[in-house]
């Protein structure tokens, strides 16, 4: 059974930094795209950043300068650097994998970050 895990959430003050774990089992992340979003109270689930299976990264407009997405292969594991943490980072942080030409796509569940002011 296809499974992400997230990991590395946790309670940061303002300014911090946080690196965010997502491990895949039964999938193996070389062939799919991966993404993080994330969700705030209250708010839609939004789109952070990407990195495709030859190592492209992609980030959304608000998240360029701050975020930094990296992949390793060897280890199953995708992860999502987040520095200059701000308290609108708050929010539930999931990876998701997909492959161009599948439908299905898989997500974690989540991993909850909140940056204290």
């Amino acid at each position: 059974q296809v499974q992400l895990v997230e990991s590395g959430g946790g309670l940061v003050q303002a300014g911090g930094s946080l690196r965010l774990s997502c491990v895949a089992s039964d999938l193996i992340i070389s062939v799919y795209t991966m993404d993080w979003y994330r969700q705030a109270p209250g708010k839609q689930r939004e789109w952070v950043a990407q990195i495709t299976r030859g190592g492209i990264t992609n980030y959304a407009d608000a998240m360029k300068g701050r975020f930094t997405i990296s992949r390793d292969n060897a280890k199953n594991m995708v992860y999502l650097q987040i520095d200059s943490l701000k308290p609108e980072d708050t929010a539930v942080y999931y990876c998701r994998a997909a492959r161009s030409g599948y439908s299905n796509d898989y997500w974690g569940q989540g991993t909850q970050v909140t940056v204290s002011s």
